[in-house]
């Protein structure tokens, strides 16, 4: 192929399972920016359905294309900030690798950057946009309660603050970098937080597509990891977003724990009934912290089940702790069952967390 100018434009594509999506993705960007000099960078959570591979392949023949496969790293947030880090193009774009978002609206985005804006995003919710075709009701539901909790803390009016499709100059990005969590999947939100000052935004209205291909990541745990990020922004930092998560799953414990401690307690008595709680609460504790935590570094197939093994083996010091203690409280009369419960299940949720980022995600 003729050599290709230095590009004005990267676009950045995080992905995950989108193989049969990249070569059309590719097509779309070829159509849309004719008489552009851009390139487009495909980053990759090591996907086992071939993403990478597909990329490369075009990538053989047309140098406008790369790919970065990240091993061991996991994220929409994070692999963004690894594309924007990787380029040199003076304006970075980042768009879904599903076909959902309208690849049309590229060079308006531009424009608007390059006429003055900070960051002009693809909206489906101003005059023009429409989202009903690409959402299930469910998903809806979580991107509507979403946003509403962001324009809660934004300091600008932006319609949609859920979208992932924006584009922006790098410098801007350069500039926040270093303030970004990184995780979650809502970068936008993020840099808007980030920044130091108030920034123009530019609203590009575009109908968000269905899906022809794949299946969607978006689920209650990604609202929840929303949810952190605003409370991490909100603070200011001071409490690391790990640590908030956690706190809220194990508050999600404790209420898992007197529930089943609830159930148990008439028919098993209360020592034992104690003990079947604790164990539940574990168990309900590390799936929703692989699931939201330590979304990023996610314990699958052989590594999940040992990860649990070594979750209780290590667990069971402090559910030690926890039963003893509950049950000295109730045996000397100094609270009931149900505070007892409480009281003795906290000290597995601090126990849990020391345990947790020392030794069960680090298991594989």
């Amino acid at each position: 192929m003729n050599a290709h100018p230095p590009a004005h434009l990267s676009v950045i594509i995080p992905v995950f399972r989108e193989a049969a999506n990249v070569a059309p993705l590719v097509a779309r960007l070829d159509a849309a920016l004719a008489g552009l000099a851009w390139e487009a960078v495909f980053v990759d959570d090591d996907s086992p359905d071939g993403t990478a591979a597909a990329a490369r392949a075009i990538a053989a023949v047309d140098p406008r294309i790369r790919c970065i496969r990240r091993i061991g790293r996991r994220g929409l947030a994070s692999a963004c900030m690894e594309g924007f880090l990787s380029v040199s193009a003076p304006f970075v774009a980042v768009m879904d690798g599903d076909l959902q978002h309208d690849e049309t609206i590229l060079p308006a985005l531009l424009a608007a950057v390059e006429q003055g804006a900070d960051i002009a995003i693809g909206s489906r919710h101003v005059a023009g946009g429409a989202a009903e075709g690409g959402f299930s009701a469910a998903r809806g539901a979580l991107s509507d309660g979403g946003a509403k909790l962001a324009r809660l803390l934004l300091p600008v009016p932006v319609a949609d603050p859920m979208s992932g499709f924006f584009l922006v100059r790098r410098d801007l990005v350069e500039e926040v970098a270093p303030k970004l969590t990184g995780r979650g999947f809502k970068i936008l939100l993020d840099i808007l937080l980030s920044a130091r000052r108030k920034l123009t935004v530019a609203e590009v209205p575009y109908s968000f597509r269905s899906r022809l291909a794949g299946e969607s990541k978006l689920d209650a745990t990604v609202l929840l990891e929303f949810a952190g990020l605003l409370l991490d922004k909100a603070t200011g930092g001071v409490v690391p977003l790990r640590f908030l998560s956690f706190a809220t799953v194990g508050a999600l414990g404790l209420l898992v724990h007197m529930a089943a401690l609830a159930l148990l307690v008439g028919p098993l008595g209360f020592q034992a009934a104690q003990w079947g709680a604790t164990l539940v609460a574990m168990t309900a504790n590390f799936v929703l912290n692989n699931r939201i935590t330590y979304r990023d570094a996610r314990l699958r197939g052989a590594a999940l089940w040992r990860g649990l093994a070594i979750f209780y083996l290590v667990c069971g010091i402090g559910a030690a702790a926890n039963v003893g203690i509950a049950g000295l409280l109730v045996r000397d009369g100094a609270l009931a069952w149900g505070m007892a419960g409480a009281a003795g299940a906290l000290i597995t949720v601090v126990w849990n967390y020391a345990v947790s980022s020392t030794l069960v995600w680090r298991a594989r």
